[in-house]
């Protein structure tokens, strides 16, 4: 079986690329050095290995089963979560005082790609977890967080987040569950909830959902929506579970990955008694939420990221095992034949999920330094440029990471759709992530509608600051010439097409200008990556006396592609937004 991760890949972005020594010189982490960095990252890479990774095919055949009454899971993940739980990693971004490590984002980011290389469902568990405790960290008034925060942190409680409605979907404006002041100080909510992963298991001894709903009498839309805690198991202060909650299982949904990670339909106060808690002030729900989405959005791209990388490291170690056929040039059928990584075409797709998958990465990693720099280092700019990335980063892995999983596949050929090997099942998990936290189309309208214009557009210039600086440095190396100089020729028309778009949305076109927002999308998912390869090379050949030959040649060749190959497709999509093509936004529905 290939490694969850390339460590010298890892380390490289770690050390080279995003400096994490450097965050030590925050107050926040200046009890940190390189050596303790090491020593948490491999703590989590012996968890992931040892108590994660052998169960994952195991937990994707035995799927969590409902019997009426509860619901049980393969004992395997119950013991994997003990182990994340007590290495105190639920808590690790939190602060000395409330139990937690104090890591930085970059590191806890690089901890977690380890879990979901291994095992992205039975990680799900405590991910969500940890993104709920965070909410109530962030929101939650101090006797929530005093009931919540420790059963959670220590493992004793899990946390979800329910959003979906299943007459609602994404449109979480129109959603029905609703809330009644009960008179105490808490409320009794009815309705349902559905694609709440997490939402029933038997891993844990109480479940701490995160509720979107409509207190009686609130205004329509997303201004009237507030959040709710409500427990599984009523809990006094003290954190002790006393009593059940009005919340029911209606039954589990069968997923075609992520299968270990229950999917529940939850009902709520079927019998009238589901108490509820207000978070912090009524109607302000889905912009609290919003915290656990972009952080959620986040994770997202990491899973899709090291899903796929996952399986580029298995048709890698495949391809490079497994002798069929001969070269072109050798017409001697009584010749040996090669290994499969000689082919041409081989390394096309290896070269393919390479610059895919370390590119994705590199970007996940980049959302984390931001948050470093943003949060422990108070910078206000690095958090208006992690708000614009945030649906580049959640949208470019989770779109190409399948189609690395895809390009596995056919690496191994008719091994690869068989489940003796692990490739089909990555890309089966990974196959839902474009649709995890929100869609492609979601996260383009969000993007182009919305997150460019912010702050005066500030966050692009940022970006764009960032990219400008990268280049310079990259355009002293002999080596970076081309690859310099056919992403400077492709970033003016990207510009260009930018400000006629922000042009036409300030028009009468906005419609159909968002008509192409995934689209949009994806072009600056390339272009940021594209940019990554570029930084990611220069500091290769910075840093080329601590790193093998190989690996610096690799980064080359992997640029070289993104820049031949992937950005002329950016170009192409360019000139049809540049064209205001309305293909899509003129078809009618009877035409389908």
């Amino acid at each position: 079986m290939a490694p969850l991760v390339n460590q010298q890949d890892l380390e490289f972005l770690l050390n080279d690329v995003f400096s994490a020594e450097a965050l030590t010189k925050f107050p926040r982490y200046a009890d940190y050095d390189q050596e303790a960095f090491t020593s948490v990252l491999d703590t989590a890479r012996r968890i992931a290995e040892t108590h994660f990774l052998p169960h994952n095919a195991k937990a994707d055949a035995h799927e969590p089963q409902f019997d009426g009454a509860k619901v049980t899971t393969i004992p395997e993940v119950k013991t994997a979560w003990q182990h994340y739980a007590d290495s105190g990693l639920l808590s690790a971004r939190h602060g000395y005082d409330e139990g937690g490590m104090q890591l930085p984002a970059l590191i806890s980011m690089a901890c977690n790609a380890y879990f979901m290389a291994a095992n992205p469902a039975t990680a799900a568990y405590p991910f969500l977890t940890s993104a709920a405790a965070n909410v109530i960290h962030a929101f939650g008034s101090e006797a929530q967080k005093q009931r919540f925060l420790e059963p959670m942190f220590s493992g004793r409680f899990a946390g979800t987040m329910a959003l979906t409605e299943p007459d609602v979907g994404s449109s979480l404006g129109d959603l029905t569950t609703k809330a009644v002041a009960h008179g105490d100080g808490s409320y009794r909510l009815k309705g349902q909830k559905m694609y709440i992963s997490g939402g029933d298991q038997d891993i844990t001894e109480n479940i701490v959902h995160l509720v979107l709903a409509r207190i009686e009498g609130a205004p329509t839309g997303v201004k009237g929506i507030s959040m709710f805690i409500v427990p599984k198991l009523l809990v006094d202060e003290q954190g002790n579970c006393t009593s059940e909650n009005d919340v029911k299982l209606a039954g589990l949904l069968h997923k075609m990955g992520y299968r270990g990670t229950t999917s529940t339909v939850l009902s709520f106060g079927e019998q009238d008694a589901c108490v509820g808690y207000l978070v912090g002030e009524a109607g302000k729900g889905l912009s609290y939420m919003f915290k656990m989405m972009n952080e959620a959005r986040v994770g997202v791209g990491l899973g899709a990221a090291m899903i796929g990388y996952r399986g580029y490291l298995e048709s890698l170690a495949y391809a490079k095992d497994r002798p069929q056929g001969r070269s072109i040039a050798n017409r001697d059928p009584a010749s040996k034949p090669v290994a499969i990584i000689q082919h041409a075409d081989v390394k096309r797709m290896l070269l393919q999920q390479k610059a895919y998958v370390e590119g994705s990465l590199a970007l996940c990693l980049l959302a984390a330094r931001l948050v470093d720099e943003h949060e422990a280092g108070d910078n206000a700019d690095s958090g208006i440029l992690l708000d614009l990335l945030t649906p580049v980063v959640k949208s470019y892995p989770s779109f190409y990471g399948p189609r690395a999983n895809d390009l596995a596949i056919q690496v191994l050929g008719g091994a690869g759709y068989i489940r003796e090997y692990p490739v089909e099942q990555c890309f089966r998990d990974n196959r839902l992530n474009p649709i995890h936290e929100g869609t492609h189309g979601i996260q383009g309208l969000d993007l182009l509608g919305r997150k460019l214009w912010q702050h005066e557009g500030k966050g692009l210039k940022l970006l764009l600051e960032r990219i400008q600086i990268t280049l310079h440095a990259a355009a002293k190396a002999p080596e970076l010439q081309e690859v310099v100089a056919l992403y400077q020729s492709a970033l003016k028309p990207f510009m260009t097409t930018t400000v006629e778009l922000g042009q036409a949305l300030l028009g009468n076109k906005a419609e159909g200008t968002l008509a192409n927002a995934s689209v949009y999308l994806d072009i600056m998912g390339k272009y940021v990556v594209g940019w990554l390869w570029i930084e990611m090379v220069e500091k290769a050949l910075l840093n080329a006396e601590h790193l093998s030959q190989e690996f610096v040649q690799g980064k080359l060749q992997a640029a070289r592609y993104f820049m031949r190959w992937e950005l002329p497709e950016a170009e192409l999509h360019l000139k049809r937004l540049q064209a205001a093509d309305d293909t899509f936004m003129a078809t009618e529905p009877e035409w389908l």
